[in-house]
């Protein structure tokens, strides 16, 4: 790809892992905001004052971001959890936001909601989650580092830089004078690798006064995502009667059994046209090796796209274990729904459509996806109303999610930040593709 673009830093300005280690951090940050500003510089564009603001800006961004990293922030783990809040709150208020901080429900951890008041009549919500898979003491371990063109730490992809991405481009917004929107609102959320189990309601509140919704989940690759999959949970329990397993083995009715003969009926509950898995990959039974186990629990992960999958298997379910092979055992199924789906929908194949018309103002190329992981961008879609535009994985490029060798492409950062606040200017001024004034009404 070419250097011009911001893509791949200029070979003059690259640095060896071994140089990159050897730096301290300040000057590391510092140095490397160079070499990705060096690339992008020769980029010619009618919007230079954009440009040259979003160059500005990456210093800022890489020293956020490494802040950000270098907290543990687990979900429930409060003390962590507060301190990235504080962070947030911080910075949100030196931009001039109004920001409210609201409990999640589920317990640790608030979520964080900034609104900025423009001059114009479009709402637009950007939003993210700040906590992240890993156990304190992460950080510690192996804290924000570069590497070549990839920064590495826990939580780096998923989502600090989307943290750090929206809080930079909106400080740019603020910088190139952009105002447009009715208002613009950002949303920080304490427990998505959870569910969002407590925050949930709140997404769903401030999604339904919007008009339009940009998720800043990581990309794999240069794209955007126009539709997920919702995430549930198939729970099925067996009850028998307990024995002695050696004296007495026929006096008991074993669970354990009837689990089993229960699994490999529902081993095909998922519907390959449909988009629907159901992966049984949890199972328990027996407390005691000499005693006929008295329960069974088996649990499966479940993907899917359209939410009437969740009748579907439900009632699929529970046909299918009317037929026992333990007599007198008791067996019950339940389908829990965790996340709804994004659904494929014109309003965010319309963003979609912006948002590439956007990238090729840059030189680059952009491919709206459908991805088989399920994100808050389910919350915030209303598959009734059909509103409000909803657009996900708007945030810095990333792979390796949730491992200990998950990795963000510094490259990325300048074309997302450009992509970001030329979606905002767009929008607000009612130049969405496919648009008019319909998301609106």
């Amino acid at each position: 790809m070419d250097a011009r673009l911001g893509v791949r830093p200029p070979c003059h300005v690259r640095m060896e892992v071994s140089e990159v280690t050897k730096m301290k951090r300040p000057a590391l940050a510092f140095a490397l905001s160079l070499a990705v500003v060096s690339a992008a510089s020769a980029v010619a564009s009618p919007r230079s004052q954009l440009w040259e603001a979003i160059q500005a800006e990456v210093p800022g961004f890489m020293k956020t971001w490494e802040r950000l990293v270098n907290v543990d922030s687990g979900t429930g783990d409060v003390e962590g959890l507060r301190m990235v809040e504080a962070i947030i709150v911080q910075r949100l208020s030196e931009l001039g936001a109004r920001v409210e901080t609201v409990p999640a429900l589920s317990g640790a951890g608030d979520s964080i909601v900034g609104t900025f008041n423009g001059t114009g009549t479009r709402r637009i919500l950007l939003m993210i989650h700040y906590d992240t898979v890993f156990q304190r003491g992460e950080a510690a371990r192996r804290p924000f580092r570069v590497a070549g063109n990839r920064a590495l730490g826990p939580g780096v992809a998923d989502a600090k830089g989307g943290v750090a991405l929206i809080l930079h481009a909106v400080q740019v917004l603020r910088d190139v004078g952009c105002s447009g929107y009715g208002t613009l609102t950002v949303l920080f959320n304490p427990d998505e690798e959870e569910s969002s189990v407590g925050s949930r309601d709140l997404i769903r509140a401030r999604a339904a006064t919007q008009d339009f919704v940009l998720s800043y989940e990581p990309p794999d690759r240069e794209i955007v995502t126009v539709a997920t999959n919702g995430i549930a949970r198939v729970h099925l329990t067996v009850k028998g009667l307990a024995s002695h397993a050696g004296s007495a083995p026929e006096q008991g009715r074993n669970a354990a059994i009837e689990l089993a003969h229960q699994l490999l009926q529902l081993d095909e509950l998922g519907d390959p046209v449909e988009g629907t898995t159901v992966n049984w990959t949890v199972v328990r039974a027996g407390k005691k090796v000499n005693i006929i186990p008295d329960e069974a629990r088996a649990t499966a992960d479940m993907r899917f796209s359209e939410a009437s999958e969740l009748c579907r298997v439900q009632g699929q379910a529970e046909e299918t274990i009317k037929k026992h092979r333990v007599p007198g055992t008791t067996v019950t199924v339940e389908v829990e729904d965790r996340r709804p789906p994004l659904s494929r929908n014109p309003a965010s194949e319309a963003l979609a459509a912006t948002a590439q018309r956007i990238y090729r103002e840059i030189g680059h190329s952009l491919e709206p996806a459908a991805m088989r992981f399920g994100t808050d961008a389910g919350l915030a879609y209303d598959p009734a109303s059909g509103k409000p535009a909803v657009l996900e994985t708007m945030g810095i490029v990333g792979q390796r999610i949730h491992s200990a060798d998950e990795f963000a492409d510094i490259d990325s950062i300048v074309p997302r930040l450009y992509l970001t606040v030329r979606m905002v200017q767009e929008l607000s001024a009612g130049r969405e593709d496919g648009g008019g004034d319909r998301h609106g009404e």
